[in-house]
């Protein structure tokens, strides 16, 4: 073997190593991922489900690298027993998570509109007069309270059913099957139910708006139905998808209160300097670990090197974006809230074709969280020690079950 070859030769097999995803407590990073992001920048993992096992990229650059390379794709996933968080998962075909380009494109552009500046921008008023009036009543009410199911729940469920064009009247029957698809503690049957039933309601919904020309994301799929630009089968699948993924804000948002209140200095800098308030939000999106484990993976479609382990056809791949996050090359100190952060180019809503359409939302709904807690309720503070805040169990997404507040 010549010493060019030796130098080009691919790294050993790194060993596989378990990752049970134990239900973490406040904004704690898991151990097991720091293990492995201190083993190397590409490992093997197992998770509790699935078959087999797969690659885990967690450095910045490769994490960026594999998420925007049409090397890994989605749709090969589904003809796989990938090894898994969720023991309930399975896909639909023509789901957009699991669509390659040109499908996936496709199907993002009949939405695109509600989710640019002018989009989000649309929802702003309705959502601060929602936001107001859950607040007017915390405060009406009087403390203690539960700042999760008085705010911090109803108040995304809200603004991605305005989003959505899905009656008010309905948002209760939605929260609960949203409830039911993102936590695996009642079971695959349950969930699997309360994905068809809100697969229904969607194909209902967007069946009747087939020639709207609303700017809501139903109407807008109602109206790429009409031109045939989308199945009934796809349009449900996405409708599905950001309606779940509107109401993972409660969570994200959960932990940014956890942590602000258990951090009252910094809780105090945001109050007294507003000006601050839209970086450090990006600097806690970065921070916070939004999520157990990873989510959906990639199937390597060739052969592909990523810093010097070769990844073979056929192989699964994840991303951790909650690793990328914390990659010291990229984020000085990165276990530090920095609010003063710049640049801060954080991967909280994922890189790549896949990037999450609801990002602009969330920020949005952190932004006025942050304003009208901090401004309208100055005194707010944990009613219980921080060891005592219950955290969800057994959930896909992290956040605090409860949030019990005083003020």
């Amino acid at each position: 073997m010549t010493i060019e070859e030796t130098l080009t030769e691919p790294l050993p097999m790194p060993p596989v190593r378990h990752w049970p995803a134990a239900d973490l407590a406040g904004t704690d990073f898991d151990p097991v991922l720091a293990d492995l992001m201190a083993e190397g920048p590409v490992t093997r993992i197992q998770l509790a489900n699935g078959e087999g096992w797969a690659w885990l990229v967690t450095r910045y650059d490769d994490v960026r690298m594999v998420a925007n390379d049409p090397r890994f794709g989605r749709e090969a996933v589904m003809d796989k027993q990938v090894t898994r968080l969720a023991p309930h998962f399975i896909p639909d075909r023509g789901a957009v998570g699991f669509l390659d380009p040109p499908d996936h494109t496709r199907l993002r552009r009949a939405v695109a509109a509600a989710f640019t500046a002018k989009g989000v921008e649309r929802v702003r008023h309705r959502a601060r007069a929602v936001l107001d009036e859950l607040v007017d009543e915390l405060l009406q009410d009087g403390p203690p309270a539960d700042l999760t199911s008085a705010v911090l729940s109803p108040f995304p469920i809200a603004v991605i059913c305005e989003l959505m064009g899905v009656p008010a009247a309905d948002r209760h029957s939605m929260h609960g099957w949203t409830q039911l698809i993102l936590s695996s503690a009642h079971g695959k049957e349950l969930s699997e139910k309360a994905k068809r039933e809100m697969s229904a309601y969607f194909s209902d919904l967007i069946a009747l708006r087939e020639n709207s020309t609303g700017e809501d994301v139903t109407s807008l799929l109602g109206a790429a139905l009409g031109r045939q630009e989308v199945s009934l089968e796809e349009a449900v699948g996405l409708a599905v998808l950001l309606q779940i993924g509107g109401e993972a804000v409660t969570n994200n948002s959960g932990q940014m209160f956890y942590l602000l209140l258990t951090r009252p200095e910094l809780a105090e800098r945001l109050r007294s300097d507003p000006g601050i308030r839209p970086r450090a939000i990006d600097e806690l999106l970065r921070f916070i670990p939004h999520r157990n484990a990873v989510g959906l993976s990639r199937i390597a479609l060739e052969d592909v090197e990523v810093h010097g382990v070769r990844i073979r056809a056929g192989d699964a791949v994840y991303v951790s974006y909650l690793a990328a996050n914390r990659d010291p090359e990229v984020f000085p100190d990165p276990e530090a809230i920095d609010v003063t952060r710049s640049p801060n180019p954080h991967v909280a809503f994922g890189f790549g074709p896949h990037y999450c359409p609801g990002g602009m939302l969330a920020r949005l709904e952190s932004e006025l969280l942050v304003d009208a807690l901090l401004d309208r309720v100055p005194g707010l503070r944990l009613a219980v020690a921080p060891a005592q805040v219950p955290f969800r169990k057994g959930a896909l997404i992290r956040g605090p079950a409860a949030l019990p507040v005083r003020w």
